[in-house]
């Protein structure tokens, strides 16, 4: 009998780890999405550019497969600014899917989907910066499928970051949905590769009950939250880095996930090959439980 008991204990303890290490997402999948926003092909995606129309029509494919209906009209919001003495043309991607308890109150999960194209015949891929990000968010809406939110989530795709957040400042000026619905932005910019196995959070101290979720996700050797840059702990403050500043500038809570920056950052060698797949699994892993706490919070 104790022999059973024994064996009983460490078949459910196998089961248990498991259960822990099985992906709500297609795994193959989210690497294979970064592989091709990387690849040669879309020339580093800068915005206005042909390679930065096929990664739009790219995502805006693999949004309709995935049955994600749009924001408006179309998944597509077209706009135009000035940069640097230039004028541009840009377009965010823009989903929707309805919140089964909540569906007047709204989470923005972004990414950005422009990089830095191409500099002196070197192709800026920027597979990290943020192919990383736009993949992880297929892997939300993939994960949507079944199991839809409690909220309302907005999938923002945004164009032109590299050129001042200007995507993001676009949307927050005309974003469809009322502004003061929009309770959350959790936005990801390069997520998918670093050393210590380490993923910052930046936004949410001063949030007790942001704070008790990140802290209830389990830490493991193979991956980590932490929370900082964010003005306070003498490392650099992120808290106008990326797309969720726009969201912060109009008073709308953030938490921006991102790694410490590496030796590719903003050069030619952010390829596929460099980024951490485990690590970065395991980081939309643990982003998305962090979301489905988030998402039982009265916001």
């Amino acid at each position: 009998m104790k022999k059973l008991i024994i064996l009983f204990l460490l078949v459910n303890g196998l089961i248990s780890f498991a259960q822990e290490k099985t992906f709500k997402f297609d795994s193959n999948k989210l690497l294979k999405h970064v592989e091709v926003l990387s690849s040669d092909l879309y020339e580093g995606r800068r915005t206005g550019t042909q390679g930065a129309l096929m990664a739009k029509d790219y995502i805006v494919r693999e949004l309709q497969k995935l049955n994600v209906e749009p924001l408006a009209d179309t998944h597509e919001q077209p706009f135009s600014f000035t940069a640097r003495g230039k004028q541009y043309k840009g377009i965010n991607i823009l989903g929707k899917i309805s919140g089964t308890d909540v569906p007047n109150k709204y989470i923005v999960i972004s990414a950005h989907y422009d990089h830095e194209g191409i500099k002196n015949g070197q192709i800026f891929n920027g597979a990290d910066d943020d192919a990383s990000g736009v993949s992880a968010m297929l892997a939300f809406a993939e994960y949507f499928k079944k199991n839809p939110p409690k909220h309302s989530v907005i999938l923002a795709f945004f164009d032109a970051e590299e050129l001042g957040l200007q995507g993001s400042r676009y949307y927050v000026e005309n974003t469809i949905v009322p502004l003061e619905s929009i309770k959350l932005n959790m936005n990801m910019d390069m997520v998918s590769r670093n050393d210590q196995n380490e993923l910052y959070i930046t936004g949410a101290r001063g949030n007790e009950a942001f704070q008790n979720a990140i802290e209830n996700q389990k830490a493991s050797d193979d991956f980590k939250f932490l929370m900082g840059h964010d003005g306070k702990d003498g490392k650099q403050n992120w808290t106008f880095s990326s797309d969720h500043g726009s969201f912060f500038r109009k008073g709308i809570p953030f938490l921006y996930f991102g790694v410490e920056d590496h030796k590719d950052y903003h050069r030619p060698t952010d390829d596929y090959e460099n980024i951490h797949p485990e690590f970065y699994k395991l980081a939309v892993q643990n982003i998305i439980s962090l979301f489905v706490e988030i998402d039982s919070m009265e916001l």
